[in-house]
């Protein structure tokens, strides 16, 4: 069983347009991210999965390995398995799927993950953190709510649980966007129809809940504070300098 790191990276956002190619660091923001997760231990191999030449070169550049996707992916799920599958994984190695825009992920959480997946049979895990009360009405911070072994129940861009009489719920969870899975079952999923509540919430990972599959969740102490405007870049660079 060999445990792979497959980290999507698009040159196309609206936010930030290449943003996998910004280098005010003296790097590539992909080339810190591939650094953050090859530090982490059990880690096979590191794979950067994009539709963009200018990417995949630039991974090359600095020693890196990037394998190239279709453009016509309609999901980051769909990209993971076409790039599993060009890579020839077998069916029970794990593919851990750790997001391009996360160059400060700690390698704890990715082995945190990997870890997971592999003490579990569920066929899915994902990453939670603690998240204050008064940030969980956000629509942007993904909130999901655990069972008693630590399976995922639902996820939601809603508050949940409902704090029906105010009496100041603290437990609330932040759904981080890292995601381990076994071979076999991400080709099952990615072909996998849609789902009522996947569709309405804009939540790929419902789809999994809504046709009867499990998902582990590792509940670590990381904000998963990604770099999706300008802002969040300029911070992180700052942060960059002020480390040297």
């Amino acid at each position: 069983m060999n445990t792979v790191v497959i980290i999507p990276a698009r040159y196309a956002s609206t936010r930030l347009p290449g943003k996998p190619l910004l280098a005010e660091t003296g790097r590539p923001l992909i080339a810190h991210v591939v650094e953050a997760v090859r530090a982490a231990r059990g880690i096979d191999r590191v794979v950067v999965a994009t539709d963009d030449k200018r990417i995949a070169g630039a991974v090359r550049a600095f020693g890196g390995e990037a394998v190239m996707t279709s453009t016509h992916c309609r999901t980051g799920t769909d990209r993971l398995a076409e790039a599993a599958a060009t890579l020839g994984l077998a069916d029970d190695d794990i593919v851990l799927n750790i997001q391009g825009d996360e160059p400060e992920i700690p390698p704890a959480c990715v082995e945190s993950l990997a870890r997971l997946l592999r003490e579990t049979d569920a066929p899915m895990a994902t990453l939670a953190t603690p998240l204050p009360a008064a940030e969980a009405a956000n629509p942007n911070k993904v909130k999901v709510v655990l069972d008693a072994r630590g399976m995922a129940l639902y996820f939601s861009r809603a508050r949940i649980p409902h704090d029906r009489d105010g009496a100041g719920f603290d437990g609330y969870l932040l759904h981080l966007g890292a995601y381990a899975y076994r071979v076999a079952f991400l080709k099952q999923y990615a072909v996998l129809p849609q789902t009522p509540a996947e569709q309405a919430e804009k939540l790929e990972q419902l789809r999994a809940l809504e046709h009867g599959r499990r998902i582990a969740v590792a509940v670590v102490e990381y904000d998963g504070a990604g770099i999706d405007t300008p802002e969040d870049y300029a911070a992180f660079v700052s942060r960059q300098k002020k480390r040297k």
